[in-house]
């Protein structure tokens, strides 16, 4: 099987795009996010990209259906539809002689958490110089060293063909293929701050950024608060120490540590569905500025944004009270031209 007719084959099977990258790519990564701890023998990296449908952020946008964006955008892709394509790709593979890993998205088995630690009581090596149990395979790096895009400021992984919107698949395989270039296209983020303005958590620094050179290339993003992010995501904001935070205590009486339209946390879909935040920095927010500078190939007819977006604000009461949308659209978050 040749390396065109294996991109062919895993677009076939759901993929949008489709890179490679050798192994040696990996070198000087820690070995906590260190694949080939996983599979010594391993020749070669398949990394896929599977577009979140710009559709899926729609409700969410217009604050009237939620769910879509991190169910089927996110868990739905991350949980079902990834891990069938690429465990149809090893069987091809597994056919061809080759022994092959599928790796549908990172497991929730990781030894280390969201800011690269490790976590305490988790595990343990097997035995002397190998990392604890699970490693993580940083996926954004996966797809920068396959060739595919590059790593915005806000961290997200950008493609000329989708910008912020995909999710990453990838394949271990002792299959040695040939190995696509570092993208060397036209510059995707061009430090716009537009994921930085409008994060509703400002969880992205505009100002501390983290550096890592990548087989050879010298690669920065903007430093994230990952706790926050999280917290953000889910419609949480931080209280005080010794102070409590109820998700809502009730419309009339919304305790500080909740922005949300719902009374009570709705229930998950596909391991998801809790997005409130809707990632309304790193991905709305960075899509619409890709796409008023016109450098995405995925073209639209009508623009992303077509009314006032819901957004929150926090009175010094602390209730939450959400924008009137009678009111004049002049927020300079979302009217601001793009550099």
């Amino acid at each position: 099987m040749t390396k065109e007719e294996l991109k062919a084959l895993a677009k076939s099977l759901g993929a949008d795009l489709v890179g490679i990258a050798s192994m040696d790519r990996f070198e000087g990564a820690p070995k906590e996010m260190d694949p080939r701890y996983i599979m010594p023998e391993a020749k070669s990296m398949i990394v896929m990209c599977f577009r979140v449908m710009r559709g899926s952020l729609r409700g969410i946008e217009e604050g009237t259906f939620f769910s879509n964006y991190s169910a089927m955008g996110y868990g739905g892709l991350t949980y079902n539809y990834i891990p069938m394509t690429v465990i149809n790709l090893c069987k091809h593979i597994e056919d061809e002689g080759y022994e092959a890993i599928p790796i549908g998205h990172q497991s929730d088995w990781r030894g280390i958490d969201n800011q690269g630690v490790q976590k305490k009581n988790f595990s343990v090596p097997v035995r002397e110089g190998l990392p604890a149990p699970d490693i993580m395979i940083h996926l954004r790096i996966a797809a920068y060293l396959a060739g595919l895009g590059e790593i915005g400021y806000s961290k997200m992984f950008l493609t000329p063909e989708f910008g912020p919107r995909q999710r990453i698949g990838v394949v271990l395989t002792e299959m040695e293929l040939e190995p696509d270039p570092i993208y060397d296209g036209p510059k995707l983020c061009n430090k716009c701050m537009a994921c930085v303005r409008a994060c509703p958590g400002n969880c992205i620094s505009d100002t501390k950024t983290v550096k890592v050179t990548l087989a050879g290339h010298e690669v920065e993003w903007g430093e994230i608060d990952t706790l926050k992010c999280n917290d953000t995501f889910n419609g949480g904001t931080r209280v005080e120490h010794g102070e409590g935070g109820d998700y809502v205590a009730g419309r009339d009486d919304i305790t500080r540590g909740s922005h949300t339209p719902f009374y009570h946390k709705p229930k998950t879909v596909y391991q998801s569905g809790q997005a409130v935040c809707g990632a309304r920095g790193c991905t709305r927010a960075c899509m619409m500025s890709l796409e008023a500078r016109g450098v995405l190939k995925n073209k639209f007819k009508e623009p992303f944004r077509r009314r006032r977006p819901w957004q929150v604000d926090w009175s010094e009461d602390g209730n939450v009270k959400f924008n009137d949308p009678t009111k004049p659209y002049n927020d300079e978050m979302y009217e601001r031209e793009p550099d």
